[in-house]
């Protein structure tokens, strides 16, 4: 409750902060007893995550609260969280918010986690926090995604590392500045660092950035995440991680989603990957090399027993690369998310993936959006679901297919109910596509009334007649469902 209280005074002085310098407001607020501060700041707001979510995206700012220690009346590793939310301050106030920050350290020595993420005022003002993050030596998460951190930000940063030991995730998402500039943060890294998550999407990370990487991975051997999402010019800095990266015993997430993987990465990559025997999670999603080099690398999965998610969606996959991938899946027997869409060569080539699923009996979601499906494929695949396979199904995307016959998709239809675990199903075609469901619509819905999971469909681009529409908008009433139609 203590920590409870601090945080919410903290959140109110940062909304009305208005001191001019640093030493003004540390003296200022320091005169008062710890006990006065407390109780002339208390002010209690309500707030939500989805209610954050919202008002973060409209301009609103967030102090995201903590993990407190074990206290009277708690078990060992309890914790509670506050969230408080405030209106973002004017630009003076910006300016001067982060010393209003730094008196308030001292009295959070057991904080585990801090969020000031989407804060503008904290970029080019990191330093006087970073000095004092010391008082916080049991900090495991600290994220400031979206903070416009600079080079000054990212040096301040690198040197307090050492003075939180326990830090488990980093998280600096968002921040564009600090592309080129990483390694004023890696070189910093040392032996016996705890670190296990590190999250850098869409910083602009440069190739420069991804050797500093590799240079630091030696001091990261805890390491289970590296999310490099949407770093486009990072490619090419894997050339030399090799050694490194097939150290990381304990990886499960690995993401390289939109980083222009090049042939030299993809080499690298091809050696790495099949050691990483603790992977669950592959993304190497919108990297066009990937479908020139790939066939490797995918027979290569194979060693991967733990693996439960590859996601390859818009890599340019050839026939070859498809079936090397398929054959790889009768090997992943915990498989449960498979990302293909934007993949033209599955058309007409899905009867080769289908021959894995059969053993994928853990799939949850399938992902085959714009990849040039045919009636065949869907005949096939309507097939393995009536015959018992897929059956822990939870998700189907099927969006974009507008090559799929009328008597393609009713034949599929007809072996929906199949599928009992199955909330989602998107069937939607191109902004530029209208066609009618045809027949196949009524007996849609009479399948759907028989899934008991089913929540969402998605339908853009088909026409419903009126008295299609009717029946659509009366299902949820008649069969006491809330099935959301998005049409």
């Amino acid at each position: 409750m203590l920590l409870k209280t601090v945080l919410t005074m903290f959140a109110s002085l940062l909304k009305g902060a208005n001191w001019s310098s640093q030493d003004r407001c540390e003296e200022g607020i320091l005169k008062q007893s710890p006990f006065q501060l407390i109780m002339n700041q208390i002010k209690r707001k309500k707030s939500s995550v989805e209610k954050g979510k919202h008002q973060c995206s409209s301009g609103t700012r967030f102090f995201r609260g903590l993990h407190t220690g074990k206290s009277d009346g708690e078990s060992k590793g309890e914790s509670e969280r506050a969230e408080i939310d405030n209106s973002r301050p004017d630009n003076q106030n910006e300016k001067q918010a982060p010393c209003v920050a730094v008196p308030v350290l001292p009295f959070l020595p057991e904080l585990e986690e801090l969020n000031l993420s989407w804060n503008d005022f904290v970029g080019g003002a990191l330093k006087p926090l970073a000095l004092r993050l010391h008082h916080m030596s049991k900090l495991k998460i600290l994220q400031l995604n979206n903070c416009r951190l600079t080079a000054e930000d990212v040096t301040s940063l690198g040197e307090a590392l050492e003075t939180i030991p326990h830090l488990e995730e980093l998280d600096l998402s968002w921040n564009n500045n600090i592309g080129g500039k990483l390694s004023l943060l890696t070189k910093r890294f040392q032996t016996g660092c705890k670190i296990k998550i590190l999250k850098f999407t869409d910083c602009s990370l440069t190739t420069k950035d991804g050797e500093s990487l590799d240079r630091a991975f030696q001091y990261l051997p805890e390491l289970n995440k590296l999310d490099l999402l949407c770093n486009k010019e990072i490619g090419g800095g894997f050339k030399d991680s090799a050694t490194h990266l097939a150290g990381f015993k304990d990886l499960e997430v690995l993401d390289l989603h939109r980083c222009c993987v090049t042939e030299e990465d993809m080499v690298v990559l091809t050696q790495v990957i099949p050691l990483l025997s603790s992977l669950q999670e592959l993304n190497l999603s919108s990297n066009k090399n990937i479908g020139v080099s790939s066939n490797y690398l995918f027979s290569r999965l194979r060693f991967l027993p733990k693996l439960k998610s590859v996601v390859v969606s818009s890599c340019s996959l050839g026939e070859d690369s498809f079936a090397s991938l398929a054959e790889t899946a009768l090997h992943l027997p915990e498989l449960e998310i498979l990302d293909l869409s934007w993949n033209k060569c599955v058309g007409g080539n899905l009867k080769l993936l289908l021959e894995a699923l059969k053993l994928a009996t853990e799939i949850r979601t399938l992902r085959l959006s714009s990849c040039s499906l045919v009636a065949e494929d869907l005949t096939l695949l309507a097939l393995e679901v009536q015959g018992g396979h897929l059956a822990k199904l939870q998700k189907l995307d099927l969006n974009y297919n507008d090559t799929v016959s009328d008597e393609g998709w009713a034949t599929f239809f007809q072996g929906l109910t199949a599928l009992k675990e199955l909330s989602e199903l998107d069937v939607s075609l191109w902004p530029s596509s209208c066609r009618d469901c045809g027949m196949w619509f009524s007996k849609l819905l009479t399948d759907l009334s028989k899934l008991p999971a089913f929540t969402e469909i998605g339908m853009q681009r088909w026409a419903l007649p009126e008295s299609q529409q009717r029946q659509m908008e009366s299902f949820n009433q008649d069969t006491k469902r809330n099935v959301h139609f998005d049409y």
